[in-house]
C-alpha cells in the first residue's frame, strides 16, 4: 500500500532565486545545486518557477521576472505522493513547490517520487511505459545544432548515435547548460526621429541619435556533441519499473535509453513515464 505524504519526501533546503533578479543568478543556482529548475520568491512568498528550458528558450532575456512561469501548480505537505505524481504527470512538469499558505516550504520533484517507486518493488515490465519514438542526435553534430534540434523537438534529453547507428551516449539539457558560455556584445538601436517628425527637428540630430547597449546571451560552445555527452545507462523492455527507478537513482539520471538484445536503440524511458506506472499501481491497490 502506498501511504506516503509529500512532507516525507520533499526537499526542505530549497534552492531558490528572488525577484528582482537576473538570469546569471538563476544560472548560478542551477549549476551549483545541480538542479533543473528553482522556485522564484518575493519576500518569502512563492511567485513563480524558472527552469533550464526557460533559459535556453529565452537566451537574450536577463530579468528573472520575465523568464519565470507565474502562478505555478503547488502541493501541500500533507498531500499524498500519488497525488503529486498525478499533477506532475498530467501537466508534464518536473517539480512542484510545496507551500504552507503562500510561503515556500519545500519542493517535490519527479526524482523524489522516483525514490519512492524504487522502494515499492513494482516488478511490472517497462514495455508499456517507455516511449518508442525519440529524437536521436549524431555524435559529430555541432552542439548548437543539437541544442536547436532538441528545442524544436521539445525534448530534454536525446540518445546519441555514431555513424554506424550504435548508441554511444546521451545528451541532456543539463549537459547543454554545463557546456554553455555567456557571450557579451554591443548592439545598436536606431533612435533617430521618424520621418514625420516636426519640420524644425535638426537633421544632424535626427541622423545621430543611436543608442548603444550591452547584450548578454547564453551560447552553446561550437564543439561536437561527443565532447559534451555522457555515457548512457540503458534498460531493456523486460526491465522492471522499480529496477529502472533504482538505476536512475544510482546514476543520478532521469532518462534511460531502451535497447534491443542487439544493443540497438528501441526508445527512451523517462522518469516521468514511471509516474504513470506508480499511478496505475496505486489504482490497482485501490488507493
Amino acid at each position: 500500500m502506498i501511504d506516503v505524504r509529500v512532507k516525507e519526501v520533499m526537499v526542505k533546503d530549497v534552492a531558490f532565486v528572488s525577484i528582482p533578479g537576473s538570469r546569471d543568478q538563476v544560472l548560478k543556482a542551477l549549476k551549483e545545486r545541480h538542479v533543473s529548475g528553482v522556485p522564484v520568491v518575493k519576500g518569502g512568498v512563492l511567485v513563480g518557477m524558472v527552469t533550464r528550458t526557460d533559459l535556453l528558450r529565452n537566451p537574450e532575456e536577463d530579468q528573472t521576472a520575465l523568464l519565470m512561469t507565474r502562478d505555478p501548480l503547488v502541493v501541500k505537505p500533507d498531500d499524498s505522493v500519488v497525488e503529486a505524481a498525478r499533477l506532475l504527470a498530467e501537466n508534464d512538469i518536473r517539480r512542484l513547490p510545496v507551500v504552507e499558505g503562500s510561503i515556500l516550504a519545500g519542493i517535490v520533484s519527479v526524482a523524489d517520487i522516483v525514490r519512492v517507486i524504487a522502494d515499492l518493488e513494482i516488478k511490472r515490465p517497462i514495455e508499456r511505459h517507455f516511449e518508442k519514438t525519440t529524437v536521436a542526435i549524431w555524435d559529430e553534430m555541432p552542439l548548437p545544432v543539437a541544442g536547436t534540434v532538441m528545442e524544436y523537438a521539445d525534448v530534454q534529453a536525446s540518445p546519441v548515435l555514431d555513424s554506424d547507428l550504435n548508441l554511444v551516449g546521451i545528451i541532456s539539457d543539463r549537459d547543454l547548460i554545463n557546456a554553455s558560455v555567456i557571450e557579451d556584445s554591443v548592439e545598436m538601436s536606431d533612435m533617430s526621429s521618424a520621418s514625420d517628425e516636426d519640420e524644425w527637428s535638426w537633421e544632424s540630430t535626427r541622423d545621430t541619435l543611436n543608442f548603444y547597449y550591452g547584450v548578454s546571451r547564453i551560447a552553446l560552445r561550437k564543439i561536437p556533441v561527443k565532447q559534451a555527452m555522457v555515457p548512457a545507462v540503458t534498460a531493456i523492455k523486460s526491465s522492471g519499473v522499480s529496477e529502472c527507478a533504482r538505476a536512475m537513482m544510482r546514476n543520478e539520471i532521469d532518462q534511460l535509453p531502451v535497447v534491443t538484445a542487439h544493443q540497438k536503440l528501441a526508445g527512451m524511458l523517462k522518469d516521468s513515464n514511471l509516474l504513470w506506472a506508480l499511478i496505475e499501481h496505486s489504482l490497482e491497490a485501490g488507493i
